[in-house]
């Protein structure tokens, strides 16, 4: 009978003088499934639309890489900057550390000069279609993210003493819970939470309109990180009382839901 799930012992290895990190594992195989599964429903709209998403990704991946870095380093200052921080500690990913809103923002940027550049040379629909077409891969990408948290046995939630408890080794519990030993698996609740909401938005994607389901994929999975933040212990800065992620998601669905409305209403006036 499982009485908790482990927290894996290995989240590293090396390849004769190279370190193989299995969080930045998670990353690239998530990244590659995001770019797999946003051809394929690019590409549904008209088969010349093959590899787009593939060359957009040249430029979306990078800066989606750095816009995480820099929102994790942003909201999480003391790490780098405070007394005991260490500045080239920003440069050390595979540690964790990419906050998905600055990864998104920046990565869309970088998405949009991207694409904008090869509609001078091909005949492209609206951006928001192709935002719509990445949107599910993107929160699959996130689902298996995710579980680069749990190999690195970070970012868990509150003591939960049940069967789907997450064991936490005595080394990586936070400062006042040594006595606690299983944890709110968060990684597999977000996990979880956006596998769902890749299979809604491919189920219903069709009835929205052009951007419609990108802004859903804002809005929807801004809820479900609102509440699983709310289980997190990890030290972060509050603002009355709730943590800026917190902050942050509430904005994001209300914004999500307004653009959502907004594009509906357009489309059916």
């Amino acid at each position: 009978m499982i009485r908790s799930i482990p927290t894996p012992t290995l989240s590293q290895f090396s390849i004769g003088p190279f370190t193989v990190h299995l969080y930045a594992l998670c990353i690239i195989a998530g990244i590659a499934v995001a770019i797999w599964l946003g051809n394929k429903r690019f590409a549904s709209h008209d088969g010349s639309l093959q590899g787009v998403v593939s060359e957009v990704a040249v430029v979306a991946v990078p800066s989606g890489i750095i816009g995480g870095r820099l929102y994790h380093v942003l909201t999480s200052p003391d790490k780098y900057f405070g007394e005991s921080g260490n500045l080239l500690s920003i440069f050390k990913i595979w540690q964790g550390g990419l906050g998905i809103w600055g990864a998104i923002s920046l990565g869309a940027l970088g998405a949009f000069f991207s694409y904008r550049r090869l509609a001078k040379s091909m005949n492209l629909p609206n951006f928001g279609v192709f935002l719509d077409a990445i949107a599910p891969g993107i929160l699959f990408a996130q689902a298996i993210g995710r579980f680069g948290n749990w190999f690195n046995a970070e970012l868990f939630g509150r003591p939960l003493d049940t069967w789907w408890g997450l064991s936490i080794p005595y080394k990586y519990r936070p400062r006042g819970y040594g006595l606690v030993e299983t944890f709110h698996p968060t990684f597999l609740y977000e996990a979880l939470w956006c596998s769902l909401l890749a299979i809604v938005l491919i189920r219903f994607a069709s009835k929205c309109s052009a951007g419609a389901t990108f802004a859903a994929y804002v809005g929807s999975y801004s809820l479900g990180r609102f509440f699983i933040e709310s289980l997190r212990i990890d030290e972060a800065h509050q603002i009355a009382g709730m943590r800026i992620n917190q902050w942050v998601s509430l904005v994001l669905v209300a914004l999500g839901a307004a653009i959502f409305v907004r594009l509906q209403a357009r489309d059916t006036a």
